[in-house]
C-alpha cells in the first residue's frame, strides 16, 4: 500500500527589498499579503504543512500572531531558494514546494498540480509550471520568464527573452513581432517542487555561467544536467513588484470575493 509523500510549503518573505521595503505586509483589501499567500497554500490538498520563512521579526510575529507557522532564517541568503532550504533542512518532509511570497492569489490548484509528478514518478526531482502566452506584450515583457519545453514537458531552456524566436514571421527584431502564431509560447510560473534531497543537494551548488547571465536560478539545475518537469496549467498568478500590481489585484478580489 502506497502512503503518500509528505509535502512541506514554505514561504520565503523577506523584508528588505529595493523597489518595495516590507512588502510582505502590505495592505491588500484590509489583509497583509503574506496572510493572503498563506491562506491559499493552506488551501492545496497536498500541503501537510505550510511555513513561512522570513529573515525579518515583523514578518514572523505577524505570522504567529495570526495563527501560522514562521520560522527566522539568516539574513545573508541571496534567494528565496536558499531561504526554503534552511528551513527544509531540519524538517520531516518527503517534498518541498516553494511558494513565493508575493503572489497572493496563488491557486491552491496550482500546488497541488506541481506536486503531482513527483508523486507519481520516482525519478523526477525537480517541478515546476508553465502557462500559454496568449498576447504579444506578455512576450515581450521582460519581466516575465519564458520556458521551452520538449516533447516529455521537461525544461530545455528559461530566458527573459521571446523565446522560441520565429525567424520567419518575426524579421529580425521584435519590431517584427505582430502576432503569435500558434500555442508555443509559455510563461514560466515561478512555483517549484522539490524532493527534499534534491534541494539539499541543489542548495550547494555553485551559481552557473548562464544562470547568471539570465539572472535566474533555475539555470543552475538544468546547467548540472538535471531535467525540470515543467507541466502546463490553466491558471495563471500575478506577482505584486509595485503598488500598481496591489491595485489590479484589489480588482480582482472585489470580483471575486470568495479568494
Amino acid at each position: 500500500m502506497r502512503t503518500e509523500p509528505k509535502v512541506l510549503v514554505i514561504i520565503p518573505a523577506r523584508w528588505a527589498s529595493s523597489r518595495f521595503p516590507g512588502k510582505p505586509l502590505a495592505n491588500i483589501a484590509g489583509i497583509p499579503m503574506i496572510q493572503r499567500v498563506a491562506a491559499q497554500a493552506n488551501k492545496a490538498n497536498c500541503a501537510s504543512e505550510v511555513i513561512v520563512a522570513t529573515d525579518d521579526h515583523r514578518i514572523s510575529d505577524f505570522v504567529k500572531e495570526n495563527g501560522g507557522t514562521a520560522i527566522m532564517t539568516s539574513v545573508e541568503h541571496e534567494s528565496g531558494t536558499d531561504r526554503v532550504a534552511e528551513v527544509a533542512r531540519d524538517r520531516d518532509c518527503d517534498i518541498v514546494v516553494n511558494v513565493q511570497g508575493d503572489e497572493p492569489l496563488i491557486p491552491p490548484q496550482n500546488i497541488d498540480q506541481v506536486v503531482r509528478p513527483l508523486v507519481d514518478d520516482s525519478s523526477i526531482s525537480v517541478t515546476s509550471l508553465r502557462v500559454l502566452i496568449r498576447n504579444k506584450s506578455d512576450l515581450l515583457n521582460k519581466n516575465i520568464t519564458k520556458v521551452v519545453v520538449d516533447k516529455f514537458d521537461s525544461a530545455l531552456y528559461f530566458s527573459k527573452a521571446p523565446i522560441p524566436w520565429d525567424r520567419d514571421l518575426w524579421s529580425d527584431s521584435v519590431d517584427g513581432i505582430s502576432k503569435i502564431s500558434s500555442p508555443q509560447w509559455f510563461k514560466h510560473i515561478g512555483l517549484y517542487a522539490y524532493r527534499k534531497r534534491f534541494l539539499m543537494e541543489y542548495s550547494k551548488m555553485p551559481k552557473s555561467p548562464l544562470e547568471q547571465i539570465e539572472k535566474l536560478e533555475q539555470l543552475r539545475i538544468l546547467e548540472n544536467g538535471i531535467p525540470i518537469k515543467v507541466v502546463e496549467t490553466k491558471f495563471d498568478s500575478i506577482g505584486v513588484d509595485s503598488q500598481a500590481d496591489i491595485e489590479i489585484i484589489e480588482k480582482q478580489l472585489a470580483l471575486s470575493p470568495e479568494i
